[in-house]
């Protein structure tokens, strides 16, 4: 059911959906718009405190689906991720073969995954965790991830000693920070 809720002179649009599977009350922001989701033991008044509660987070959401409505969200069949997986192994092993001349690290497994959030991880037991989708970037971005990654190995934070590493190589590694959150 649609609803509109004002607040100081804003308003925000949200569909309430109640039902006996909701065990909670919860608010899911979407491009598409505001969802609250609420068990019928919940008044409507509560629900509203408590979007009122929410309101500048909910806000600051909805802005920011507006401001990168622009950015296109592919989306890959099964076939593509394993297709692009398998090419992402076979590069990212070459390129961490190349660069760990210089670092001469010891790192455990390897593994490409279909992450969301990031590009790679590293582990504390020394494994290495690389988004598939690298293959997609520009090659200097992708060393730049796995020299970021490799680096991890000889320090699990992102203090001084830790950018004075991936500076060794990429002296120019903020700018290609900036980069990497402009494909993100």
């Amino acid at each position: 059911m649609q609803r509109r809720l004002s607040k100081n002179g804003d308003s925000i649009d949200y569909i309430l959906k109640r039902g006996l599977l909701f065990r909670r009350l919860r608010i899911v922001i979407r491009p598409s718009g505001v969802v609250v989701t609420s068990p019928y033991i919940i008044s409507e008044s509560k629900i509203e405190d408590f979007i009122v509660s929410k309101f500048s987070w909910i806000q600051d959401k909805l802005d920011y689906y507006k401001k990168n409505a622009h950015k296109t969200i592919v989306k890959h069949s099964q076939s593509e991720i394993q297709e692009y997986k398998k090419k992402a192994n076979d590069y990212t092993l070459e390129r961490l073969q190349y660069w760990n001349k210089f670092y001469n690290f010891t790192y455990k497994k390897v593994t490409i995954k279909n992450i969301t959030s990031r590009w790679g991880s590293c582990s504390s037991k020394g494994n290495l965790n690389f988004n598939y989708k690298i293959v997609l970037l520009s090659e200097e971005l992708v060393d730049y991830i796995i020299v970021h990654e490799l680096c991890h190995l000889e320090e699990m934070n992102h203090g001084k000693k830790f950018w004075n590493l991936v500076a060794r190589t990429f002296p120019h590694h903020k700018e290609l920070r900036k980069r990497l959150k402009k494909v993100s």
